[in-house]
């Protein structure tokens, strides 16, 4: 076992650790690595604010043919240690770094089978990391909703007021995508801030990585609402591709984001964007819809009556000092 710091990152093709040209670009600090079997990425410098806490960050957690429980806890312990004699209090993952990357581990997997860009890992690495000492920080959980055309009459008073206020909602349009892209983050940089272990990004990183989903999004089930030009909200969707690959018709939409700008006068209208999506589904032919990966405390706890919770993810955390 090996503990190396920036520069001198260790890439080990087997087990997916990124190369160190991708670890200098996420800031890595350190690393724990067994050549072939372990590999974690530490991070102290270039970590989410956490009120009261001086953070550490651990992530690229990897583990290969090893089974060895021991040598697991082992690993941990000394990115502990290596996070401690930085100064950290706590440390907190699975995290690859901030929250825009990977993170948490699925601790509950229900029935339903694995929907597209949800995280997964074998079910003994949450165990693990309980076994070496940390325990649950943050809870999120993802449901599924069977009923898209339903309309909550509650809402009709919230559109009317938002009618009045100038807001209106309109299809993202794919075909001018790069260019929507920037209103998109317009609001998500504003709309985020107060999320738990939010981490400010630069507009290009947010940019490269969006772009990446172009291909996969279908015209008509994402929608951005804007006032006198303005965008004030949005919602993103695409169809569960991991339906397609199990050789199953793809019948369900992955609701990723919805994001709304703080204030009153906006009140209703993250709803009104899940039910604009709901019925473009629906009308599109799809049958279900994931609300996908949200925190416990946020409120898209809310947004949905009929929502059946299907998936637990847990965010572990282990005290230094």
């Amino acid at each position: 076992m090996i503990v190396t710091h920036a520069p001198d990152y260790v890439a080990d093709a087997a087990l997916g650790v990124p190369a160190p040209t991708s670890m200098h670009e996420q800031c890595v600090d350190a690393q724990v690595h067994v050549l072939g079997g372990l590999h974690i990425s530490l991070w102290w410098r270039h970590v989410p604010a956490l009120k009261g806490e001086r953070l550490g960050v651990i992530g690229h957690f990897r583990v290969g043919a090893i089974s060895d429980v021991a040598l697991v806890v082992t690993a941990l312990d000394a990115a502990c240690r290596t996070l401690r004699a930085a100064g950290c209090t706590l440390a907190i993952g699975p995290m690859d770094g901030n929250t825009w990357r990977s993170y948490r581990f699925l601790t509950w997997r229900g029935t339903e089978p694995r929907f597209a860009f949800e995280p997964d890992q074998p079910d003994l690495w949450p165990a693990w990391w309980q076994q070496a000492g940390f325990s649950a920080h943050e809870q999120y959980w993802s449901a599924l909703v069977t009923k898209l055309d339903g309309h909550d009459p509650r809402l009709d008073a919230a559109g009317e007021r938002l009618t009045r206020a100038g807001v209106a909602i309109r299809e993202i349009d794919l075909a001018t995508f790069d260019e929507e892209l920037p209103r998109i983050y317009a609001v998500s940089e504003i709309a985020f801030r107060n999320n738990v272990l939010y981490t400010p990004l630069p507009q290009a990183e947010f940019l490269a990585m969006y772009k990446q989903a172009r291909s996969l999004l279908r015209t008509g089930l994402s929608f951005i609402a804007e006032r006198a030009g303005a965008p004030v909200g949005f919602v993103f969707a695409l169809p569960d591709l991991e339906q397609g690959k199990r050789g199953s018709l793809v019948d369900t939409v992955v609701i990723k984001t919805l994001a709304v700008l703080p204030g009153r006068e906006l009140a209703g209208l993250g709803k009104l964007l899940l039910e604009r999506c709901h019925h473009a589904a629906h009308a599109a032919g799809f049958r279900r819809a994931v609300h996908a990966l949200m925190h416990d405390g946020n409120a898209s706890r809310n947004l949905g009556d009929d929502a059946e919770e299907i998936r637990r993810y847990t965010l572990f955390a282990h005290r230094l000092a």
